[in-house]
């Protein structure tokens, strides 16, 4: 038997989650830290590295007291982050400054740059994350450091994804080149693949601007899966903590990445991690390009097999957005759409309010409703807002089976899943496919399974798994309805491509409002 602390950092707070390989989760605690803004600017998003540690040191103190747990008895400690959130550090590993957070956007120009010379010099790395280069991803949140630090560019030792920078601080690590670096972190957000021998080469790098000229070798260290040990606690850190100091902790990963092992993910899965936006995790065997998909990465979920991630820029956002136009709380809002029929409304509504992140990969789009009359409510526009984001995942999943991943199971995880029994329906009849939703929150069992191999308490993610996540709740597609979405689909399929590609708005939608106004009767009917 042996108990583990698994620790999620998320945007505005810290969970952990004690595990017992064989009584399971024994309890979870949380500390929050502050994000900060700006007002006069919508794009700034950063956080204090010292306000995530001590919140984890209050968040560890916590569940041990809570669960009567001996911290001497904690045998291992694994963290997931959010992601892409850069830290720059001088050559002691202390910050030069706070986080760019995954939710900062000022890195528009830089990440518009690295895409284009990319794509035009044929760069194989662009094409594995959808042609297009994120702002929100590592070298472009770098470079805008760098171009805007000016004074600190001489203290500048190497830059580190959110993940390795805390398994490093708690592993004592003062070098940057002792870095143990997540292969799931670099890989998704930082063009790094074996496939071409690690990162981009240098002389690409120099030509996106001679601000990266050596950048290559600071970007150094280990590169690892999750089944490897990052370093043990430290004295220091143990201390702080209440743990015992010389406990393993593997290299780290991304939360939406390790929640799809706590939700048990497997091959022929598909794990929607379904918060304010969309994190889809899936995994193959075989390492097939798939086009408009953001990361295609061997070893980023799960070490022996090739990890795909792709998602929808935003899901619960929308639904906020919409609720924050109509004055009243979502929750509020969401009362009596179980009544709502498929297609009745009348409504498409294309999901693009925060642009599209797959598989048009295009962050300048806009939301678009079809249909609209003059009695129509800001509930229907909910209603047909959640059937949106399942039509848009329907595509996705589509594009990843045509080349090569198996998606036989999808598991809804995620905080709105375990709260809204429509959208899971809604999806399970959209998709054609049982929904499987975890029975309780598996946020944090990712980290927490990673513990557990690590303390050497499973030899395997599958037998961890098996022992420790959560039953599901099953949403069975309703074949009538199945029906029904496999009349709306079509057009959903249209406009999202008509509307969504540049030169293709020759597309005919003429009979797109027409076909609405004939389902929606037929719902109604």
């Amino acid at each position: 038997m042996a108990i583990v602390a698994g620790v999620d950092f998320g945007t505005l707070s810290v969970r952990v989650t004690l595990l017992d390989s064989v009584r399971g989760r024994l309890g979870t605690a949380s500390a929050e830290y502050p994000l900060a803004r700006k007002r006069d600017d919508p794009d700034y998003a950063t956080q204090s590295h010292a306000d995530q540690m001590q919140a984890l040191v209050g968040a560890m103190r916590l569940v041990l007291e809570e669960n009567h747990v001996k911290g001497k008895d904690i045998a291992a400690v694994a963290l997931d982050t959010t992601g892409s959130s850069v830290i720059p550090v001088d050559a002691a590993m202390q910050p030069l400054d706070d986080y760019y957070l995954w939710c900062d956007h000022r890195a528009h120009d830089e990440a518009r740059q690295i895409t284009e010379l990319a794509l035009a010099e044929n760069l194989e790395a662009i094409h594995w994350c959808g042609d297009v280069y994120s702002h929100e991803w590592g070298f472009a949140k770098l470079l805008h450091w760098l171009r805007n630090n000016p004074e600190k560019r001489e203290r500048f030792a190497t830059a580190l994804e959110h993940c390795d920078m805390v398994a490093a601080t708690l592993t004592g690590v003062s070098d940057p080149a002792k870095v143990k670096r997540s292969i799931c972190a670099m890989g998704h957000k930082w063009m790094w693949n074996p496939k071409w021998g690690g990162l981009p080469p240098q002389s690409f790098l120099s030509k996106v601007d001679p601000l990266f000229e050596g950048i290559r070798d600071k970007i150094g260290g280990e590169y690892l899966t999750s089944d490897s040990v990052a370093g043990t606690l430290s004295e220091k850190w143990a201390a702080e903590m209440g743990l015992r100091a010389g406990i393993p902790i593997p290299v780290g990963a991304f939360d939406a990445h390790w929640d799809a092992i706590g939700a048990g993910c497997k091959e022929g899965d598909v794990v929607n991690v379904v918060g304010t936006s969309t994190c889809i995790i899936a995994m193959a065997k075989k390492t097939e390009l798939v086009p408009g998909v953001c990361g295609v990465v061997p070893g980023s979920v799960h070490p022996a097999y090739t990890g795909i991630e792709a998602g929808l820029s935003a899901t619960g956002d929308i639904f906020e957005a919409i609720a924050r136009r109509a004055g009243v709380k979502v929750r509020e809002l969401a009362k009596g759409l179980e009544h709502y029929r498929a297609g009745q409304t009348g409504l498409l509504r294309i999901t693009w309010d925060n642009g599209d992140r797959t598989v048009l990969v295009n962050p300048e789009l806009g939301g678009v409703t079809f249909g609209w009359n003059l009695l129509h409510t800001a509930q229907d526009e909910l209603f047909a807002a959640i059937e949106g984001t399942a039509f848009h995942t329907r595509i996705i999943l589509e594009r990843m089976a045509e080349h090569g991943v198996p998606v036989e199971r999808v598991i809804n995880a995620g905080g709105i899943p375990q709260s809204n029994a429509v959208l899971n329906q809604i999806y399970a009849d959209v998709l054609g496919k049982p929904v499987l939703v975890p029975d309780g929150t598996p946020t944090s069992l990712g980290s927490g399974i990673f513990a557990l191999m690590a303390a050497g308490a499973f030899n395997t993610i599958e037998e961890a798994q098996k022992n420790v996540c959560l039953p599901y709740r099953s949403y069975e597609p309703q074949a009538k309805v199945v029906a029904v979405y496999n009349e709306l689909y079509p057009l959903y399929r249209k406009a999202y491509f008509a509307l969504g590609q540049p030169g293709a708005a020759a597309t005919p939608l003429g009979m797109l409002l027409p076909e609405l106004r004939r389902i929606a009767a037929a719902a109604r009917a």
